[in-house]
């Protein structure tokens, strides 16, 4: 395998564990990224790595606890040799993209997730207080098993249309699966009608809020000054759009796109259709967990391009095996 001719996949939110990235801390490089991501945290960010996982499941705790993990799992791939001929990255993960291509610097990465993550979780904690502080009557996510994305989205429309509000198609997962953001109310609702429609399964998450939907505009609105305040380049490694699921053409678009990013679907179908074009010789998932591999395998797009764990170090040890 070429280890010039990979593709770096960054997974997100969910894919937290404790202890993440702790093996990559023989190296040099990891441990200067852990120290500029403790200094500019404010925390002991090996320790933070090691909190039990309803601590690491806050919003503004996981966001740069497993961005830190993305770009160490990334820092010890290079000193393996590896360099990816393109990037992109799930959700949270598209700005692990972003320093790999060569559009913003590490340091400013970890200023811009800390930013974003502190402003998700206090829409998140605001829509729960609107709910009386209970969190299974607050706006959020659920997945529908069994219906084709574009089926799903018809569906959302047409309700949409016939009165069911703030329902939304928030991640485009695989063929297989989307999920869906919404009030409580919504949800509800929207897991009866898709099953009646089809669906296998309709499972509610356990996420802090309703991800990737315009419910989430407070987020944007709180993280838009901090992001303009960030120089964003022109890519130098290709890098790939949720919002679009396309190639990003320049750095303008790039910091465009990471507003919108915030309400608009994770279009992750299209991403891997476009990065299965460039004919790399392989995906890597760059960061804890496999969520990643597992949707790479469940597309029918992505053709004979196999795609490796890359989280840990016993993981890059079997990379091509």
């Amino acid at each position: 395998m070429d280890k010039k001719n990979v593709v770096y996949l960054f997974p997100g939110q969910g894919a937290q564990y404790s202890g993440m990235a702790h093996d990559f801390l023989s190296s040099s490089a990891v441990k200067a990224l852990f120290d500029t991501a403790d200094e500019i945290n404010g925390k002991d960010m090996k320790a933070l790595l090691a909190s039990d996982a309803d601590t690491l499941k806050r919003t503004d705790v996981s966001q740069p606890a497993i961005t830190l993990a993305n770009l160490s799992a990334a820092a010890y791939l290079g000193e393996q040799g590896y360099s990816p001929a393109a990037c992109a990255g799930f959700s949270l993960g598209e700005y692990s993209a972003l320093v790999l291509s060569g559009v913003i610097t590490a340091a400013d990465c970890f200023r811009l997730i800390k930013a974003r993550g502190e402003a998700m979780q206090k829409n998140s904690d605001r829509l729960r207080e609107e709910c009386g502080g209970d969190a299974t009557a607050a706006p959020g996510m659920s997945a529908v098993v069994g219906l084709a994305p574009k089926e799903v989205e018809e569906l959302i429309a047409k309700w949409s249309a016939e009165g069911l509000k703030d329902l939304y198609a928030a991640n485009i997962n695989s063929p297989k699966q989307l999920v869906v953001s919404g009030t409580a109310s919504a949800l509800t609702e929207a897991e009866t009608r898709f099953k009646s429609a089809g669906a296998k399964r309709v499972i509610r998450l356990q996420v802090a809020g309703p991800f990737h939907s315009p419910l989430m505009a407070q987020s944007a609105e709180i993280f838009a000054p901090v992001l303009e305040t960030i120089t964003f380049n022109d890519p130098t490694v290709a890098l790939f759009s949720n919002v679009t699921g396309k190639k990003v053409s320049s750095g303008a678009e790039a910091k465009k796109l990471a507003l919108q990013q915030i309400t608009s679907p994770v279009r992750w179908v299209e991403e891997e259709a476009s990065i299965a074009e460039i004919g790399a010789s392989a995906c890597l998932e760059v960061g804890p967990g496999k969520v990643l591999q597992g949707l790479w395998r469940d597309s029918v797009t992505v053709g004979e391009i196999p795609c490796y764990l890359a989280g840990t170090v016993e993981d890059t040890g079997k990379i091509g095996s």
